[in-house]
């Protein structure tokens, strides 16, 4: 499979790349709506913290994930309700810094081989994301294509390093006010 076309609107890096980290089997009906690197003034990038926006359902198999997966989950450090129509769970990465900084910065290449092929196997080979994650975690193998997509050099582009931006640290901020967040931690 080869890249004929540059995916240009910007995408939820942290959904693509931090979100399979949790080892979360691809195919539940159960996903986030969103995720996020920080949250307001609370979380930053620093924090090295996974935001994930759900938006909670009655049936059971939404009640049974968050009890079974969700809550029990090992990187799960807090959640809130917001309401009936909003939780958020944030999972901790923090044992992951190196990667977690290679991420914040966009140099996606440089993660952990160990961690670029969870990202990876996350991903259906078929899906048309498949092929986008592969260039961006193991961009020395796509140069080509994506100078010949660019018009530009192949050396220009391994001057670079990286086929990928780096997260918008605006795009990745949760922006939903909660009047004491700290209080309204159900995990201690």
């Amino acid at each position: 499979m080869t890249i004929n076309a540059l995916y240009r609107k910007y995408f939820q890096k942290s959904k693509i790349f931090l979100y399979p980290l949790l080892d979360i089997k691809r195919g539940t009906s159960v996903v986030p709506s969103e995720t996020y690197l920080s949250w307001g003034t609370s979380y930053g990038p620093e924090d090295m913290k996974l935001v994930c926006l759900y938006k909670p359902r009655t049936d059971s198999e939404y009640i049974n994930f968050e009890k079974n997966v969700l809550l029990k989950h090992n990187r799960l450090c807090d959640y809130i309700k917001i309401d009936s129509e909003t939780s958020i769970f944030t999972f901790d990465f923090s044992d992951l810094a190196d990667d977690w900084m290679h991420f914040v910065n966009g140099r996606f290449s440089k993660i952990n081989p160990d961690i670029k092929r969870k990202i990876v196997n996350f991903f259906d080979k078929n899906s048309g994301n498949y092929i986008y994650v592969m260039s961006y975690l193991y961009p020395e193998k796509y140069f080509e294509d994506y100078a010949k997509l660019l018009g530009c050099s192949a050396e220009l582009l391994e001057a670079v390093g990286e086929l990928c931006d780096k997260p918008d640290l605006e795009k990745e901020n949760l922006r939903i006010e909660v009047a004491d967040l700290h209080s309204s931690k159900i995990l201690d």
